[in-house]
């Protein structure tokens, strides 16, 4: 009987501690898988133990990753105790490719990776590309192509980075089919700011653009400054410094002084010495007690220029403190001038003068005196070189007895005037005066740099330029070609269309012509001539007819969006100008189309004529 109670005992021993066993390692199990699935990311994997069998369930994203899953769990636990039942997304139910290219261009050449679509193809982007980095550099293509549906933008986004990319010699550029991002390194910030107008201007409408066009420090030189106070108000023809904290130093001494404006100084490199900042705020204090005169920084040359009403003794008082205040390496020239006194002819025998004026259109005049026929040999060829051989008319005068360094000042005022639009140049021995208008930002700036370098310590000039917006480069308007270039992609992107065999524009087009009004308003005053074209199924006279409807129809559309058309033209012809078979319904699609040109100058009389005609036959 006891061996029997012990033999049941033992059994139930032994199960206990069978199942005991059997459930630490379920749980054990399930705890090692757990933590190595979501170290490797693969959250989506359910484990369910019982007994010694572990069952992974779960819907895997694709079938690579339901294998990458089974095979880490199968270095985890025995793979005879692994059930696979996990399942793998349907495909139609993934999120599209997204496609996207990562352009790299340096001097060593031109790094492309990323995806593309197969029917964009390499030779696609690669193509032109080999003549961009030269003999001594290559092109990488680290390109992956898969065999999807082009998105809608791609083709319009790749072109226009591939053009970005074209001029940007240093620059980053990553586009997907809505976005292109560039990055990019240029040699200044004129440079910087044409680059960055142009991209924006070229990029299409649909797309989002993204700049980072950085500019390194210039080196300035000469290293300028002048501020001045004259008629009581406190003006800056130029400002450098050399970190932004000399920046902030030089314009609280100005304000303090009177300055009232928002001065800009040009932060840069070639500073003469690191006390910079501290001999501007002693010049302009000493202006500032004064109350007027003119302050030039050349480098290390200081200029101060009294008014020339100054008493002697405050003079001599004040130049003195700032002789004593200057740091070391700068070096001080004074000035108490005599009443300046302006004939503005050229002609006055009191002061001699040489003047010079730029009109608007180009023309200059030259006037005054000159020293010798060389004198005005060189001044006169100088101009030449400036403004145009046919754009110079001289009437100057020699006078033997002008100071030295007469033509020093002459050609240096030429130069300066040079940067304008227009204005006027008076050069006498002890001083200079320039007006005008630019289109330059910094005209002021550069035109102090340039008169701070070549008239020497003596250098008591006054410049008066205005800068209008108009006139800048950056802001002019797209010029003719590229009017017709913009719109023309438009409409290689969508065609206008029309009803069938009308000229009624269909509703699907509202959105082209929207953006060929946008265009065509930034182009004002551009002779363009919107052309209709059809294929040659009909007779021909009802095709021009046709065609020359619907040219007029788009320039109505064009007015009833508020666009200035007194400048557009409208001409149809016909079925004459195919630019594809006519046999095939594919060419026959593309030949019917509206294009925009530039008229040139005979073809707008021609135009002109011909409205004139019609309107007397009505």
């Amino acid at each position: 009987m006891l061996k029997m109670i012990a033999f049941v005992v033992a059994a139930i021993l032994s199960i206990g501690t069978g199942t005991f066993l059997a459930s630490l390692i379920e749980r054990r199990s399930v705890a090692a898988l757990e933590d190595v699935m979501n170290a490797q990311l693969l959250q989506f994997v359910g484990i369910d133990a019982n007994g010694l069998m572990v069952t992974l369930t779960g819907m895997a994203p694709d079938e690579a990753t339901r294998f990458t899953a089974f095979s880490i769990a199968a270095g985890v636990i025995a793979p005879d105790r692994l059930i696979d039942r996990m399942s793998v997304a349907d495909s139609t139910d993934l999120d599209p490719l997204r496609f996207s290219i990562e352009m790299l261009r340096n001097g060593d050449g031109i790094s492309l990776i990323g995806l593309i679509p197969s029917d964009t193809g390499r030779e696609a982007v690669l193509d032109g590309l080999d003549s961009l980095v030269g003999a001594t550099a290559e092109v990488t293509d680290m390109l992956e192509i898969a065999n999807h549906e082009v998105p809608r933008g791609w083709d319009e986004a790749l072109q226009f980075a591939l053009d970005a990319l074209r001029d940007l010699p240093r620059s980053k550029i990553s586009v997907a089919s809505d976005r292109v991002a560039i990055t990019a390194l240029t040699d200044s910030t004129e440079e910087k700011a044409e680059i960055e107008a142009s991209l924006t201007r070229a990029a299409p409408d649909s797309l989002q653009l993204v700049l980072d066009i950085a500019a390194p420090r210039p080196v300035i030189t000469p290293f300028t400054l002048r501020f001045s106070i004259l008629e009581g108000e406190a003006t800056f023809d130029a400002c450098s410094a050399d970190t932004e904290q000399a920046q902030a130093r030089i314009i609280r001494a100005a304000t303090a002084a009177g300055y009232r404006g928002e001065p800009t100084c040009e932060i840069g490199l070639g500073v003469p010495s690191p006390r910079w900042a501290e001999a501007i705020e002693k010049g302009i204090a000493a202006v500032a007690q004064m109350e007027g005169g003119t302050l030039t920084f050349s480098d290390a040359d200081v200029t101060l220029v009294a008014p020339d009403d100054t008493p002697q003794p405050v003079f001599d008082r004040v130049v003195g403190e700032l002789e004593g205040a200057l740091p070391v390496v700068f070096s001080l020239h004074s000035v108490l001038p005599e009443p300046v006194k302006i004939d503005g002819t050229g002609g006055t025998d009191v002061v001699p003068e040489f003047v010079s004026t730029l009109s608007p259109e180009g023309l200059v005049q030259l006037r005054g005196r000159v020293s010798d026929d060389v004198q005005r040999n060189a001044v006169n060829s100088y101009a030449q070189s400036l403004f145009g051989t046919d754009q110079v008319y001289s009437a100057t005068r020699l006078d033997p007895n002008l100071p030295d360094g007469w033509p020093v000042r002459v050609l240096a005022g030429l130069e300066a005037l040079g940067h304008l639009k227009n204005g006027s140049l008076i050069v006498q021995p002890d001083f200079v005066e320039l007006n005008g208008v630019s289109g330059t930002q910094d005209a002021n700036g550069i035109v102090a740099r340039l008169f701070a370098d070549k008239l020497g310590e003596a250098e008591d000039f006054r410049l008066t330029i205005r800068y209008d917006e108009k006139l800048d480069p950056i802001n002019a308007p797209p010029t003719p070609q590229e009017c017709t270039v913009q719109i023309n992609a438009v409409l290689d992107e969508e065609k206008i269309t029309f009803e069938t065999g009308s000229a009624t524009i269909s509703e699907s087009a509202k959105e082209v012509l929207d953006r060929i009004a946008d265009i065509v308003s930034e182009c004002e005053g551009v002779a363009m001539e919107i052309a209709g074209h059809t294929d040659s199924q009909g007779r021909e006279e009802m095709n021009e007819r046709l065609s020359q409807r619907r040219a007029e129809a788009v320039l109505t559309a064009l007015l009833d969006r508020r666009v200035l058309t007194t400048s557009l033209t409208a001409k149809g012809y016909g079925e004459t100008s195919p630019i594809a078979d006519n046999e095939t319904q594919e060419g026959r699609e593309a030949n019917r189309r509206i294009e925009f040109r530039v008229l040139s100058g005979p073809e707008l009389e021609a135009a002109a004529a011909e409205d004139a005609a019609e309107e007397a036959s009505e």
